[in-house]
């Protein structure tokens, strides 16, 4: 009974583990903690062309996936089968976890007003060409890309 409610608790805790990830955030802009230590940039233009790219895990789902999938395999089987499970659960988490870490995103072609182009990288939202666009800009670096 009690190696049954220590499979329980585990389970239970990578499940809670992963979903409080997904409630990380409020849905506002992220922006880096020393971001309101210096002055950042704005320009405006005009979307010209939009091309669809999925952005690569970083590594931190790929990781979290194969721990999650680790520690449950390992409750599962006994002897060598418990050895076979915890290694199945650790590839299988970690591709899980390579998979959801990737992210849908538009590079965006954008016409600025001062008659420049630039290509930006635009994740999290959706935009359309002809769409007039704030790109926020910190030392040549994209901070965010907004709706103007």
């Amino acid at each position: 009974m009690k190696h049954i409610i220590n499979k329980l608790f585990i389970i239970f805790f990578s499940i809670t583990f992963l979903g409080l990830g997904a409630c990380a955030t409020n849905g506002g802009n992220e922006v880096e903690a020393g971001s309101s230590a210096y002055i950042m940039h704005a320009k405006t233009g005009i979307i010209t062309e939009i091309k669809p790219v999925v952005i690569k895990d970083s590594g931190a789902g790929t990781f979290l996936g194969a721990l999650t999938g680790a520690v449950l395999g390992s409750t599962m089987g006994g002897g060598r089968g418990n050895t076979l499970t915890t290694l199945g659960g650790g590839l299988a988490g970690a591709y899980a976890g390579n998979e959801i870490g990737k992210a849908n995103a538009q590079q965006l072609m954008v016409k600025l007003d001062n008659g420049n182009s630039v290509v930006v990288i635009a994740k999290g939202k959706s935009f359309a060409v002809g769409e007039e666009v704030k790109i926020i800009t910190n030392g040549g670096r994209v901070v965010t890309v907004e709706h103007k």
